[in-house]
C-alpha cells in the first residue's frame, strides 16, 4: 500500500494520501494552503499516476480543509464529512474580521456519519464518529488494512485539544475510550499532526489514557 504524508500550512497539519491499487487514492484532510503546497500535491498525483477518488475529512477546522476546494474544482472529487461540523466551517466567517486567513468554502460535501463506508483507491474506509475536538469529528478506518486516520481526536502520546469553539472534553474522552481503545492493538493510527502510532501504543503509553496503560502491550509502542 502507498501511504504518503504532506506536512502543510503554518500549523504543520498532516495531509495523508493512501492507495492500494496504484490507480485511485484517498486524500485525508487536505490542508494545503497556497499555490506551492497545492501544486506539490497535484504533481504527486501526476507523477504517481493517481487520481483522487475521495477526500475524507476528519473535522472542519481550518488547517484541515484549506485545500479541499482546489481538489474538488480540479478533479471533481467527492468530499466526505460529517454535517455536524458545518457550524465549525461556518465559524470561519466570524474570524475573517480579525484578519485571519480562512479557507475557500466553495466546495460541497457528501454527508458521512457513524458507519458510513467510502471505497476508493482499493481501500474501504469506515467512519467512526468521535465528537469532542469538534462536534462532527470522524476517524476513518480501513479494518482490513489495519490503518486509521484519527485527525485531531487521538495523537501519538496525547489527545486533541478541547478549548476551541465547540470543543468538549468529556465527549472527546468518551469517544476515544468507547470507540477507539477497543480496536485491535496493531491498528496503526495516522493523526492530523505529529508522528504515527498504534492503538496498543496508546493503550500502554498515552498519559491521557491511563486506565488503559497495560504493560503487556509495550511491543506496540510508538514508531
Amino acid at each position: 500500500m502507498l501511504l504518503r504524508r504532506f506536512i502543510v500550512n503554518r500549523l504543520e497539519e498532516n495531509c495523508w494520501v493512501a492507495s492500494a491499487d496504484g490507480k485511485g487514492c484517498v486524500v485525508v484532510d487536505p490542508g494545503q494552503d497556497g499555490a506551492s503546497e497545492t501544486e506539490a500535491l497535484k504533481e504527486f498525483f501526476s507523477s504517481s499516476g493517481l487520481k483522487p477518488e475521495a477526500v475524507l475529512i476528519t473535522h472542519g477546522h481550518m488547517d484541515h480543509v484549506y485545500g479541499v476546494a482546489a481538489i474538488q474544482r480540479e478533479y471533481g472529487t467527492p468530499v466526505y464529512m460529517s454535517p455536524l461540523d458545518i457550524p465549525t466551517l461556518d465559524y470561519f466567517d466570524s474570524v475573517k474580521k480579525l484578519g485571519i486567513h480562512v479557507p475557500d468554502r466553495d466546495f460541497s460535501i457528501t454527508a458521512a456519519e457513524e458507519g458510513s463506508i467510502v471505497e476508493a483507491g482499493g481501500l474501504r474506509f469506515r467512519a467512526i464518529a468521535t465528537p469532542g475536538h469538534s462536534p462532527g469529528g470522524l476517524c476513518w478506518i480501513d479494518d482490513g488494512a489495519g490503518i486509521m486516520f484519527t485527525g485531531d481526536t487521538l495523537f501519538a502520546g496525547t489527545i486533541g485539544r478541547t478549548d476551541l469553539v465547540y470543543g468538549d472534553y468529556d465527549s472527546l474522552i468518551k469517544s476515544i475510550m468507547d470507540k477507539l481503545m477497543g480496536l485491535p492493538g496493531e491498528t496503526e493510527i495516522y493523526p492530523g499532526h505529529g508522528p504515527s502510532g498504534t492503538i496498543a501504543g496508546e493503550r500502554t503509553g498515552n498519559p491521557f489514557l491511563e486506565p488503559f496503560n497495560e504493560k503487556e502491550e509495550s511491543d506496540y509502542l510508538y514508531d
